[in-house]
């Protein structure tokens, strides 16, 4: 959907937020802006098959200094529409899928400051071997690494993997006990003396500065200490997703970052201050929590050349796509609706699927089409669940302002309509006017990934987030 929000920038009363941006891609031809693929410029149905795709996109979003590149991940089908999941095959829509960690050290060898931020699901692997493949990017990418934790919810995902869905809310129990395993394993089981890498004596590590997990609850076992030596921040830094009751409670325990999405900021503002309203009961500062929308800008030097972008766009927009992908997400198969006819929550009645999308259909505000199938198909088709902002640099930041101001955001996750295009432009055109604004991030800014968030020196998680309680220091090994 194209912005038709108020005309003006946010209030000069309102103090200035800085605006942090990060890449929103994934490892498939069509992500969020369906059928694009077939654009000739557009490089998505070649990113699987090159490495080169992503050396190269981190290059420019490094120029544009992003906070990160977040590469979204997901296993099964979208194959709720029609009842199976021709549509998602043909249309390209996030099929065919590869690993969003497999290009994670190769873009790293080539920026300095980007981050890396993947989705890796709580339900589908054991959590001593995330903690290794984690403190491995870690590493590797000097402490640019972040993950967003999912807990999966498409029955075709359960099928392929060979695991049972579990019910939604379990799911997050389950992975509330998969977080206290790896803050032992990352946090707690070495000392930062261990490492001693010391020819003369002898010794690469000091056993007795090493303390063996010994963890035995409900789903998980783990006997021994993490195989390996503490990555710059231990604890990669910490994103989520989720809006249900259950994510909220999840997110506002465990993230430092939150990913949102809904086509108006109206519909966000409510979800926000839930959320920080919940992390501080459970006694973090509610502002260390940022919180990322969904945001897919159409840039043009001049209004008109915008609109020639997103007119062209609209030509090669796979609305049955977007139908599918739609579909999935809130559980019901459209095609069953007449077009024209206005979907209502009443008509989803299957718990555990994308909580922020079923929501969206109770907001009747002048800024959203009615949620027919016709319409979520136009708008679903570019930039998914969130909005479309099509004009000049200036125009398109106004934009990022009033969401800003009126959901209480600290950034956007910057979908594209055709890749590297709409990144490219985001550079050369959005990021000047932020800047030339004061809202943006200082030139060239570096460190960890959660240095980039918090600032200088703040390597390791925040003393208010439960990793702390499992420091090698305070943590007893059970």
């Amino acid at each position: 959907m194209t912005d038709q929000l108020s005309s003006g920038p946010a209030s000069q009363d309102t103090p200035e937020k800085r605006i942090i941006l990060n890449g929103f891609d994934m490892f498939t031809p069509g992500h969020l802006s369906f059928g694009q693929w077939k654009h000739p410029s557009d490089r998505a149905s070649t990113k699987r098959r090159s490495l080169s795709y992503w050396t190269d996109l981190a290059r420019i979003l490094e120029k544009g200094d992003f906070n990160a590149l977040f590469l979204a991940d997901s296993f099964g089908l979208h194959d709720t529409y029609q009842g199976k999941g021709d549509t998602a095959i043909r249309e390209g829509t996030q099929f065919p899928m590869g690993d969003p960690s497999i290009p994670v050290s190769a873009m790293a060898s080539v920026t300095k400051n980007l981050g890396f931020a993947i989705t890796t699901s709580t339900s589908y692997e054991a959590p001593y071997i995330v903690a290794k493949r984690f403190s491995t990017l870690d590493h590797l990418t000097n402490g640019r690494f972040g993950w967003n934790i999912v807990t999966s919810w498409k029955e075709s995902a359960s099928r392929a993997v060979g695991l049972p869905l579990v019910e939604h809310d379990k799911r997050y129990e389950i992975a509330d006990e998969y977080m206290a395993v790896l803050y032992k394993l990352w946090e707690g089981s070495w000392s930062d003396e261990a490492l001693k890498e010391d020819p003369e004596s002898g010794v690469y590590t000091d056993p007795s500065q090493l303390k063996f997990v010994h963890h035995h609850g409900e789903r998980f076992d783990v006997d021994g200490p993490h195989i390996l030596d503490p990555s710059p921040q231990r604890t990669p830094f910490l994103f989520q997703a989720g809006t249900s009751p259950a994510g909220i409670a999840f997110g506002s325990k465990h993230a430092e970052g939150i990913f949102v999405s809904a086509p108006s900021p109206h519909i966000l503002a409510p979800r926000i201050k839930t959320i920080r309203e919940a992390a501080a009961k459970a006694g973090r500062d509610p502002n260390s929590v940022k919180v990322f929308a969904i945001f897919t800008p159409i840039l043009g030097k001049t209004a008109e050349e915008a609109n020639e972008k997103y007119q062209e766009a609209l030509k090669y927009a796979s609305a049955e796509g977007g139908l599918a992908f739609y579909s999935s997400n809130i559980g019901v198969d459209l095609s069953k609706f007449p077009l024209d006819q206005e979907i209502q929550p009443s008509d989803i009645h299957i718990d555990g699927r994308v909580h922020s999308s079923i929501n969206t259909l109770s907001y009747l505000g002048a800024d959203v089409p009615k949620w027919t199938p016709r319409n979520i198909g136009k708008h679903i088709s570019i930039g998914g669940n969130g909005p479309v902002a099509v004009g000049t640099p200036a125009r398109v930041a106004d934009i990022m302002e009033e969401w800003i101001t009126v959901a209480d955001l600290d950034g956007f996750n910057i979908g594209y309509v055709w890749t590297p295009g709409t990144f490219e432009d985001v550079v050369e055109l959005l990021v000047p006017e932020l800047r030339k604004r004061g809202v943006y991030a200082p030139v060239g800014t570096g460190g960890t990934m959660r240095e980039r968030v918090y600032g200088s020196g703040q390597r390791r998680v925040r003393d208010d987030h439960p990793a702390a309680r499992y420091r090698y220091e305070v943590y007893d090994g059970n």
